[in-house]
Parts: C-alpha cells; sequence; structure tokens
C-alpha cells in the first residue's frame, strides 16, 4: 500500500509542476497580448500560445493533480489542519486558473480585460501560494 501512496504522491507533483508552470506563464502571455495590436500578428500568436497552454498543459495538469491530490486526501484520514489549509490554497489555485481562463476568453472577444501592469502583479500569486503549500507540505505545522 505505502508503494502506490508513493506513486501516486510522485505524479501528483509531477501534475502539480506543469500546472504551476502554466499558471506562472500565463498572466506573462497577457501581458504581451494586452499591449499588441488588436486584430495584428503578436495577438494571433498569443491568442494560439494562450489557447495551447490552456488546452495542452494548464488544463490536464490540473484536472490530475485534483483526482490525484483527491486520493492522497484519502489517505490522511481524518484529515490534519495544515493539509486542509493546503487543500484550501490548492483550491484558490483553481479558481485562479478559471479567472485566467475567463480572462481569455475577454481577450478572444477583442477587449483588453485588464492593463499590462495587472497581469505582472497578478503573475506574482501562483509563486506565493506555491510557497505556502510547499511549507505546510513538508513542515507539517502542527498548529
Amino acid at each position: 500500500m505505502a508503494n502506490a501512496y508513493l506513486w501516486i504522491k510522485a505524479f501528483h507533483l509531477i501534475a502539480v509542476i506543469f500546472w504551476m508552470a502554466g499558471l506562472l506563464y500565463l498572466p506573462r502571455l497577457f501581458v504581451y497580448h494586452s499591449v499588441a495590436t488588436p486584430g495584428g500578428e503578436l495577438e494571433h500568436r498569443m491568442e494560439e500560445a494562450e489557447a495551447k497552454l490552456l488546452r495542452i498543459i494548464m488544463n490536464p495538469a490540473m484536472i490530475v493533480a485534483f483526482l490525484l491530490g483527491l486520493i492522497l486526501l484519502g489517505y490522511n484520514m481524518p484529515p490534519p489542519i495544515w493539509l486542509l489549509i493546503k487543500v484550501a490554497l490548492a483550491f484558490g489555485l483553481i479558481g485562479y486558473h478559471g479567472f485566467l481562463a475567463k480572462t481569455r476568453k475577454g481577450f478572444l472577444a477583442g477587449g483588453r480585460p485588464r492593463s499590462e501592469k495587472f497581469f505582472r502583479r497578478i503573475n506574482e500569486i501562483p509563486a506565493l501560494v506555491t510557497i505556502a503549500i510547499v511549507i505546510l507540505a513538508i513542515v507539517k505545522p502542527g498548529f
């Protein structure tokens, strides 16, 4: 049983790494998209890159990370407080992912949903949340 747990944990972490890469990269694409000339070549390339990033990397990685995380949670019943906080932060990242996907739709509609400066600022959110999650998962504070 422990062997299965370690394999699930390994693949959960791999999925999280891919998902986090996308969460960190997509706002950077939005920075370039927000300053691109509407209808221009750069805008077209950003739309294509954003779509591929979401469809090929971010969405599948988020789903795998979530499903394997649920399985891992089942191994930790009842869950300690640090794990509940970690799960809450992960749900926050799922919400952030949804915000980014919705923002992309705003670009596709021809708008500029937010400023370049806004996208530069929010790019730090997943990094800060990831720091908190890793500390919780490694240190396992006993609140």
